[in-house]
């Protein structure tokens, strides 16, 4: 272990708690990967802090000792955002997980990064109230908000970047600032909170959040549409929206996918395009709601449509589409999920699943897809064998396959599982000029690149000169 590192422990140990500072090796292990394929790498040091004092101090210490930092929410990241790459202090948010403050009157509530979106929407029920982004995994909500999560809900209530009002971010040198305020809406200066979510801890580490709240809608229903084709179910999902029925989520799942929900999920769902679907309203509104919308399906040849207004068979429906990526991983034992999105615009999409679509089948491994289709995004989830280098490449020659599709249409390389590792490469073709600025940003909030360094923006680390 070179001597900065020994050093900047020693002044870790100094400054927090025994308990807050670990090279445990499991501790160690469980920071050096995330959901992905990517090689994991072990950090030199994990640190648990209290408060943003704390976070404050550490980046010091690493900015003395020229030493990386890379924020850890609970590892649920998918493109190998909190891997190290370097001598690395992985900071984990999990003991500030703290609700700090609900101003329900003002439908914002205040949080630490560590609290996961379950704990924040159980302190909300007492409020009737609930927080909408949901990703999917339990995920924290500093770890949300650094990837700019979205999720199914994301149709009707947007995604992090629309739901964050304010941040405490601690920056490369130690400084901590508010990016907003509590206002609902603002014309001065630069707009901050856009700049630092979506940043993947390469710009500062977020230590508090004010997010917005709503109120419980009065009626959920949810609906399960079976057609023959993709085609038939994407312009069915286009003509609902040009129709402006309300929806709050629009999940697309194939043939495929819909053979793995019914073996795991112990349902018996028509295996054809499906969509699900989901309303938020009064009663009385939603009767109309779900009306309009079954008759526009059936104008796109909707072989059946199912209506769940009981909250279990509801709850049934969506821990079916949630549980989909698990679905795989139970029928493909000794294999690993990888799992990539991209986005498009709406128009473009049914023609980039059948893409996909044939481009998994002649990669001749298991997989399947879905999405968040009333936005674009779709996913793809592939069982790759990672002791098998062929299959390896493979499933990174479709990557780049779907990326490229997407790019060419307008789209982007991902729509709400962030750059880190995997889709560092496509920044400069999506963003061309633009990625420029980024990387000069990147340079004058965190010039000696310890920040997460090599994620988004390549950055050439420095060696420790302490």
């Amino acid at each position: 272990m070179k001597e900065a590192v020994k050093n900047a422990i020693a002044d870790l140990k100094d400054l927090l708690h025994e308990s807050q500072v670990s090279d445990n090796a499991t501790i160690l292990a469980q920071h050096s990967k995330d959901e992905s394929y990517h090689t994991p790498k072990l950090p030199d040091i994990v640190v648990f802090p209290e408060n943003t004092e704390e976070v404050s101090e550490i980046i010091k210490i690493a900015d003395n000792y020229q030493i990386s930092v890379i924020p850890f929410g609970l590892g649920s990241s998918l493109e190998g955002h909190v891997i190290p790459i370097d001598q690395t202090i992985t900071i984990d948010f999990s003991l500030m997980n703290k609700v700090l403050e609900v101003r329900e009157k003002d439908f914002l509530i205040k949080v630490q990064p560590g609290i996961t979106r379950s704990q924040l929407n159980q302190e909300l029920k007492k409020y009737g109230m609930f927080f909408p982004v949901d990703p999917g995994a339990d995920a924290t909500i500093g770890g949300m908000a650094a990837t700019n999560a979205s999720g199914t809900l994301s149709l009707k209530y947007g995604i992090m970047r629309d739901n964050v009002v304010d941040m405490e971010v601690v920056t490369a040198d130690g400084t901590i600032i508010h990016t907003g305020s509590l206002a609902a809406k603002s014309s001065s200066g630069y707009h901050l909170n856009g700049i630092f979510i979506g940043s993947e801890g390469t710009l500062g580490c977020i230590t508090e959040l004010t997010l917005k709240i709503y109120g419980i809608p009065e009626k959920i229903s949810a609906a399960r549409a079976s057609f023959t084709t993709i085609d038939d179910a994407i312009e069915a999902v286009v003509a609902v929206l040009q129709a402006g029925v309300p929806i709050a989520r629009m999940e697309i799942i194939d043939e495929v996918s819909m053979k793995q929900v019914n073996r795991f999920s112990d349902t018996n769902y028509k295996e054809v395009p499906t969509i699900f679907l989901e309303f938020h309203g009064n009663e009385a509104g939603l009767k109309e709601d779900l009306a309009f919308t079954e008759e526009i399906m059936k104008d796109f040849n909707c072989v059946k449509i199912d209506f769940e207004t009981e909250t279990a068979a509801r709850n049934q429906l969506w821990e079916a589409r949630h549980n989909l990526a698990y679905a795989y991983v139970h029928d493909y034992p000794g294999r690993k999920l990888m799992v990539t999105d991209v986005c498009l615009p709406i128009s473009e999409l049914a023609q980039a699943i059948h893409h996909a679509r044939e481009a998994l089948n002649n990669l001749g491994l298991p997989g399947g897809i879905t999405g968040h289709v009333g936005d674009g995004n779709y996913h793809i989830l592939l069982m790759i064998n990672m002791d098998d280098q062929n299959e390896v490449e493979k499933a990174k020659e479709l990557n780049e396959q779907i990326v490229k599709y997407a790019l060419a249409r307008g789209g982007t390389c991902t729509g709400e599982h962030g750059v880190g590792f995997g889709k560092q490469k496509y920044q400069l073709e999506e963003h061309g000029e633009a990625f420029h600025v980024m990387e000069k940003i990147k340079a004058a909030l965190d010039p000696k690149a310890l920040l997460n360094p090599n994620k988004i923006v390549k950055t050439k680390h420095k060696e420790s000169v302490k």
